[in-house]
């Protein structure tokens, strides 16, 4: 009875999704990955907020991880930056484990927290989730992205349960 309830809470606090699993990609080839992504548009939380344009660097380093630099530049015209590590989740390609320093470590999961669940074949843009639906990036080598993919990526995310009206859009806002 005591772990039913606390898994009843854990839903409650969206710590476990009682959908369906969030599927990912069958590959991700990190060589092709690394290098700058632009946001175009994410689900907002706090670690984000306030800010309007958005990029991600990924690279390679030689222990197999990879390093992360998040940068943004603000409402107010701030631009701020966050460095993390991204760790490959064994047996599963698709799904990394990023934390931006000691506090952020302590909460990512073993299963990973960045999940690929679509991609371009050419490495052109990428949508970027969570388990839990609370977390989504669509990202893009450019700052834009083509309405037809947008609308590709968005009915995808829908599908698959992202609070999609609540999307903020970073370059192109849809029309």
């Amino acid at each position: 009875m005591m772990l039913i309830r606390i898994v009843w809470l854990l839903c409650l606090a969206g710590l476990v999704h009682a959908a369906d699993p969030l599927p990912t990609v069958p590959a991700l080839d990190l060589q092709r990955y690394q290098g700058q992504w632009h946001e175009v548009a994410r689900l907002d939380h706090w670690f984000q907020r306030g800010c309007t344009r958005s990029t991600a660097e990924y690279q390679l380093r030689d222990d197999g991880a990879i390093a992360v630099t998040n940068r943004c530049v603000t409402e107010k015209g701030k631009a701020k930056a966050a460095e993390g590590v991204a760790k490959p989740v064994a047996g599963r390609p698709a799904q990394l484990g990023v934390s931006f320093g000691l506090i952020s470590s302590w909460f990512v999961p073993s299963d990973g927290n960045y999940w690929v669940i679509a991609l371009d074949d050419d490495y052109q843009w990428v949508m970027v989730g969570h388990p839990n639906r609370k977390y989504l990036w669509l990202l893009s080598r450019t700052p834009e992205l083509p309405a037809n993919i947008r609308e590709q990526l968005t009915a995808r995310a829908d599908a698959l349960g992202f609070p999609v009206d609540a999307l903020r859009w970073e370059a192109a806002k849809p029309k």
